[in-house]
């Protein structure tokens, strides 16, 4: 085989040219998203001086997904997915551009940040299970799991990229050029989001209200009625809100515990990423096996243990190697459960089952953001770590030693 036959029997789902469009332009989009994500942590800590307040910024980005994606699914089984995406990536590029600007003129307050993250959040909660869903209608069942590997490992190529160079810019430009520079990222996946063509069925027309709350309850009673989506999106649930607040842990840490600026916050994300690229690669790669119990719950357990260690130590190099293990666990559970509750879904439910994994992956942000912040700020950074570690570890094997034969059906 040549190089290009071997790229697509390692990564089949890029032989679809509509995920090519869709992933080429995430790629560029991706590491304005990282930028920006970098910059304003560290813009917020330099404003405030609170690991809470930073906190709150997460939270308050992720409460309309808290609130609203139960219904953000209906909306999206009934409309065009591809239009709601080229929506809500435009409204981002606007966004991002409205917080540069008041950063390059020095007129940034704390609670401009709040109501920029507070718009963001309301357009995630229709971006994330929109983009979650539409990746099945780029490249089909069988190659799902790969194009889900695949986004993981452009989302986290970006998380490498990003942090890396936000925090060189950050120390010889400033803040604003980071949030410019994500506003012009849009623009790649607005252009491979025009150029795409989906076929697919119709989507429902809105009749009423009535109609609107009864397919709510008929997704929810499907996921009830489905123990294998259920049970994942609770490890989901339990996982993400305890223990992925890396947004919010990374820069105290790096702040209070490593004595590290910008650049060594910036870095210490790149390690992270590096390490979930990895991880994203290798399931991408053996994706052809199909979905494996093994990898999530290998995942989860990694996380737990790796998130317990870097709470124990304050050596800036090894805590890069623990965030870059970490990172890897992570990319290796979410992925897989990602992936698990795809190919489980009927597909008149995906949109309404994605808004849940939304709910749970995402939504739950504004507690874990409290969580991390509030435990952060009475007891430190590094025993929030530990803590966090302590419970994704014990729910992942409470699951795999009670439910795992039962379930997952092994």
């Amino acid at each position: 085989m040549n190089t290009v036959e071997k790229l697509e029997y390692s990564f089949p789902a890029l032989k679809h040219r509509n995920f090519r469009l869709f992933w080429f332009g995430q790629m560029i989009s991706l590491i304005g998203t990282w930028m920006q994500n970098i910059g304003q942590g560290w813009l917020v800590l330099k404003l405030t001086n609170s690991s809470f307040l930073l906190g709150l910024v997460s939270a308050v980005q992720f409460l309309p997904v808290m609130l609203f994606s139960l219904f953000a699914g209906v909306v999206i089984d009934r409309f065009p997915k591809r239009k709601l995406i080229l929506f809500t990536q435009s409204s981002f590029a606007i966004s991002a551009f409205i917080l540069a600007t008041l950063t390059a003129l020095k007129i940034i307050n704390y609670w401009e940040i709040l109501a920029l993250a507070l718009f963001n959040g309301f357009l995630n909660t229709i971006d994330m299970p929109a983009r979650q869903s539409f990746i099945i209608d780029l490249v089909g069942k069988k190659d799902l799991m790969n194009a889900i590997a695949l986004n993981s490992a452009v989302f986290n190529a970006a998380r490498i990229v990003g942090p890396a160079i936000a925090g060189i810019l950050i120390g010889k430009l400033g803040y604003a050029v980071c949030f410019y520079l994500n506003s012009a990222s849009f623009i790649a996946v607005i252009i491979g989001l025009l150029l795409i063509t989906v076929d697919g069925k119709t989507p429902k027309t809105i009749d009423d209200k009535a109609k609107i709350f009864d397919d709510l309850k008929d997704g929810l009673i499907y996921i009830k009625n489905t123990p294998i989506i259920l049970t994942t999106i609770l490890m989901i649930a339990i996982l993400s809100t305890f223990s992925m607040n890396f947004n919010v842990l990374v820069p105290v840490f790096t702040k209070d515990v490593l004595h590290r600026e910008a650049t060594g916050y910036g870095m210490l994300m790149s390690a992270m990423g590096t390490g979930a690229l990895i991880g994203a690669l290798v399931l991408a790669s053996i994706s052809r096996r199909g979905v494996k119990p093994v990898y999530l719950f290998g995942g989860g357990i990694g996380l737990g243990i790796f998130q317990i260690l870097i709470g124990i130590q304050s050596n800036y190099l090894l805590t890069a190697l623990l965030l870059a293990l970490a990172g890897w666990s992570m990319i290796t559970f979410s992925s897989s459960a990602n992936t698990t509750i795809q190919i489980n879904s009927a597909d008149e439910f995906r949109g309404r089952v994605m808004s849940v994994y939304s709910l749970v992956f995402g939504g739950v942000t504004p507690i874990g953001s409290l969580y991390a912040g509030t435990l952060s700020q009475r007891f430190g950074s590094n025993i929030t770590f530990i803590v966090s570690g302590i419970i994704a570890l014990s729910y992942t094997l409470y699951v795999l030693v009670f439910q795992y034969k039962k379930v997952y059906k092994v």
